[in-house]
C-alpha cells in the first residue's frame, strides 16, 4: 500500500474497499466466493459458507447463480449456514429467510439440500435452546466457517446481534431492537406484523470464521459504517467487534462510504494539492460549520489549526479563499428556478432562455413532488412555465386497510344517497371487506384492494398538484411495471420501465427535468426510479427531445443535500412554506402516521420543513442572506 493511501485509511480499523456502485462490489464478493469454492474443490474439501439475507447480498447471489449457469460453478461441495431467521415464522411466508434463500440462490444451483442449514422459525419456544446448541455443533463438525458474509443494520447489528450482544455470544433466541422492527415494518406490511424475536448466530460464532466480509450499500448506511470502522469497539455497536478479527474486510459502495474521514474530509488525513474546486468548496463549508463562523470571517489561523494550512499556501490568504467560496454559494441562490427572463444568467443556476420552459417533475411516490419541492413546484407554475408532473409508481402498498374500507363505503353510500343502481357497487364493497378481513398479516392485498389503494393515492396526488397550480392534463400516472407487485419486494428495473420514461421525454421535449436524488429511501423505490430516468436519458441524449435539457436532483423526505453539494437553492417565504405544508396535507392517507415511516417517526411534512429550514439556517450561519426555508437541488451532468 502506498504511503498516501495508508495515510488516507489511518482512521479505519478494518481493511476497506470502496466501489463505484453496489453492482460492481457484489460481483467482486461473488468472485471471491467462487474462487474459494473452486480452491476447496481442487483439494477435495468442502467449502463452508455463512450466508446473510436482506437486500444487501441479493446481487451477490444473482451473480453466483450466473456463474453456476454460465461458467459451470458447482456448489456440490458447499455447506451453508444462514445467520438468522425470524421467530416464529413459517418457511413459506413471504418474509421467511428460508423462502428468501431458496428464491434467490438455492433453487437455482446444484447444492444438495442436506447441506443447507437455516435456523428453524417453526420450533416451539422450549425447543429453541437445544436447536441452537446443535446448530453450533454442526458448524464445528463441518469444519467451521471458511467465509462469513454480513450486512449491517442501523443499530450496528450483525446477524440479529443487537446492541448489548456479548463478544463470545453463540447462536440463540433474541428480542429485536425497536429500530430493527421499524426497519422491517415495510416487509411485513406494518410494524404490528413484525415478529419481535429471532434466532441468530452469535457474535462469537461469527468471529470464529476464517474470513469475514461485511457489505453495505447506500447513503442510509453511511453513519453506522463510520462508527463501525472508525469508532471504538463497543457492545452497543456489535459490528465494531470485527475490528478484532484478523481477516475481516468491509466492502462498500460510494453511498455507504460517504461519512468516512477519507471521503468526507480527506484533507484531515492526507496532503492535498487543492486543485479540485468541489473539494475546496466542501472544505471551506465544513470549516465554517465546524467553527460556527461565517465564511468571510475565517482567518489564516482557522485554516492552519484545522489541517488546511496548505490551502492558505495555495491561495496566499484566507480572504482569497473566503471570497471565492462565498460568491460560489451566493450564486446558487435564485428565486427563479426556471431561469429569470431578461437577466444576466452568467452566474445563475438556470438559463434565461427559453423564458417559458417545458418542465417534467418526476415523483417516485405520489407525494414526493410536494414533500421534496412543493415550493419550487408552485413557483415554476406561477412563473408561467409549462410544468408536467409524472408519478412513477402508484404507491399502493403504503395505504392502510381501513382507508380502503372508508373509500369503498363512500362509493356505496354515494349510490344510495343519489338513488342510483348499486348492485355491483354493493358486491364490490362486500368483496373488499371480505378480502381485508380474511387477509393474514404480512400477506399481499388482493387485486381489487390494490387498485383501490392506488386510486386513493392517485386522488391525493391530483389534489396536491392542483393546489400548487397544475391542471389535470399535465399530470402523468406512469404506474411503472417494476413496482406493481403488491409487495415491498419489487421486480428488477426493465427496459419496459425505461421505455415509459423515454416516451414521456419524446412527447414533452423538456428543458428541465427534476428527479428524486434522496437515495436513502429505505424501500429502494427512489433509487430504482432514478435509474429508470438515467437509463432513459442515456438512451435518448442524442435525440432532439433532450437536446436542451438540464437534469436537477432534489431531496426531501429522507435526506437533504449538504450545502457544498447544492447547485441551486430556492428560498421560500413563510407563506410559501405554509402553502407547501397544505399541499402535503392533501395526501391524507400518509397523514398522522405513514405506513412505512423508515427511521424517522415524524410526519413527512415535519421532516420536509425541518430540512428546508435547516438548509436556510446553514446558509445564514455561513454568512449568506437569512431566509425562512430553502429547497435545494444538485445538477446532474449526463
Amino acid at each position: 500500500m502506498k504511503v498516501n493511501e495508508r495515510m488516507m485509511k489511518r482512521n479505519e480499523n478494518i481493511p476497506t474497499r470502496i466501489f463505484d456502485n453496489a453492482d460492481k462490489a457484489s460481483c467482486q464478493v461473488a468472485l471471491e466466493i467462487a474462487e474459494l469454492i473452486r480452491e476447496k474443490q481442487s483439494k477435495g474439501e468442502n467449502c463452508v459458507l455463512g450466508l446473510a439475507t436482506g437486500s444487501t447480498p441479493v446481487n451477490v447471489y444473482k451473480e453466483l447463480v450466473r456463474l453456476h449457469k454460465e461458467d459451470g460453478l458447482s456448489f456440490k461441495n458447499v455447506i451453508t449456514f444462514n445467520l438468522d431467521e425470524y421467530f416464529p415464522i413459517e418457511p413459506k411466508e413471504l418474509q421467511s429467510y428460508v423462502r428468501f434463500m431458496h428464491e434467490y440462490l438455492f433453487d437455482h444451483i446444484d447444492i444438495p439440500s442436506d447441506q443447507i442449514n437455516i435456523p428453524d422459525g417453526t420450533l416451539a419456544k422450549e425447543e429453541v435452546y437445544d436447536f441452537c446448541q446443535a446448530y453450533e455443533e454442526k458448524i464445528e463438525t463441518s469444519g467451521g466457517l471458511d467465509l462469513q458474509i454480513l450486512g449491517i443494520g442501523r443499530t450496528g447489528h450483525i446477524g440479529f446481534n443487537e446492541p448489548g450482544s456479548g463478544e463470545v455470544s453463540e447462536t440463540r433466541l433474541i428480542t429485536l431492537d425497536h429500530m430493527t422492527v421499524m426497519d422491517a415494518a415495510s416487509d411485513f406490511f406494518g410494524e404490528e406484523n413484525v415478529p419481535t424475536k429471532a434466532i441468530t448466530m452469535g457474535v462469537g460464532t461469527i468471529m470464529k470464521a476464517d474470513r469475514i466480509i461485511l457489505m453495505a450499500w447506500g447513503e442510509g448506511k453511511a453513519g453506522i459504517i463510520k462508527k463501525a470502522l472508525e469508532g471504538p469497539v463497543s457492545d452497543q455497536i456489535p459490528a465494531t467487534y470485527l475490528q478484532k478479527h484478523p481477516n475481516a474486510e468491509f466492502i462498500l459502495d460510494e453511498g455507504s462510504s460517504a461519512e468516512l474521514t477519507r471521503i468526507k474530509t480527506p484533507w484531515l488525513v492526507s496532503f492535498r494539492d487543492w486543485n479540485d474546486e468541489v473539494e475546496i468548496k466542501r472544505a471551506v463549508c465544513w470549516l465554517g460549520q465546524k467553527l460556527k463562523k461565517p465564511i468571510l470571517k475565517l482567518t489564516n489561523r482557522d485554516y492552519a489549526d484545522n489541517g488546511m494550512a496548505d490551502l492558505i499556501t495555495t491561495y496566499d490568504t484566507a480572504y482569497n479563499i473566503n471570497i471565492k467560496i462565498f460568491n460560489a454559494l451566493q450564486n446558487t441562490i435564485t428565486g427563479w428556478p426556471g431561469g429569470k427572463p431578461d437577466a444576466d444568467d452568467t452566474r445563475r443556476p438556470e438559463r434565461r432562455e427559453p423564458a417559458r420552459k417545458r418542465v417534467i417533475l418526476f415523483s417516485p411516490h405520489p407525494d414526493d413532488d410536494v414533500i421534496s419541492m412543493g415550493g419550487t413546484f408552485s413557483r415554476l407554475a406561477e412563473q408561467g412555465h409549462d410544468v408536467h408532473v409524472a408519478y412513477q409508481t402508484s404507491g399502493n402498498i403504503a395505504v392502510f386497510d381501513d382507508d380502503v374500507v372508508r373509500f369503498a363505503d363512500f362509493v356505496n353510500d354515494f349510490h344510495t344517497f343519489f338513488d342510483m343502481p348499486q348492485q355491483d357497487v354493493q358486491q364490490l364493497f362486500d368483496g373488499v371487506r371480505e378480502d381485508i378481513e380474511n387477509k393474514k398479516p404480512g400477506i399481499p392485498d388482493s387485486d381489487r384492494v390494490k387498485k383501490i389503494k392506488g386510486l386513493i393515492r392517485r386522488g391525493e396526488a391530483k389534489a396536491g398538484a392542483r393546489y400548487v397550480g397544475i391542471p389535470d392534463e399535465k399530470m402523468h400516472f406512469l404506474d411503472m411495471p417494476f413496482y406493481e407487485t403488491g409487495t415491498v419486494k419489487k421486480k428488477d428495473l426493465s427496459q419496459e420501465d425505461i421505455d415509459i420514461i423515454k416516451k414521456l421525454f419524446r412527447e414533452i421535449e423538456p428543458h428541465q427535468v427534476f428527479a428524486a436524488g434522496d437515495l436513502s429511501d429505505p424501500h429502494g423505490t427512489h433509487r430504482t426510479c432514478l435509474n429508470a430516468i438515467l437509463g432513459a436519458v442515456e438512451q435518448c441524449k442524442e435525440e432532439p427531445c433532450l437536446s436542451d435539457m438540464y437534469l436537477w436532483l432534489y431531496r426531501g423526505a429522507w435526506q437533504e443535500w449538504d450545502v457544498q453539494d447544492i447547485d441551486m437553492a430556492v428560498p421560500l417565504s413563510p407563506d410559501e412554506l405554509l402553502k407547501k405544508r397544505r399541499a402535503i396535507f392533501k395526501h391524507q392517507s400518509q397523514k398522522d402516521r405513514a405506513m412505512f415511516p423508515g427511521n424517522d417517526a415524524r410526519e413527512f411534512w415535519q421532516r420536509s420543513e425541518d430540512r428546508n429550514k435547516n438548509t436556510a439556517r446553514v446558509y445564514d450561519e455561513l454568512g449568506l442572506p437569512e431566509y425562512e426555508a430553502i429547497e435545494a437541488f444538485k445538477r446532474y451532468y449526463y
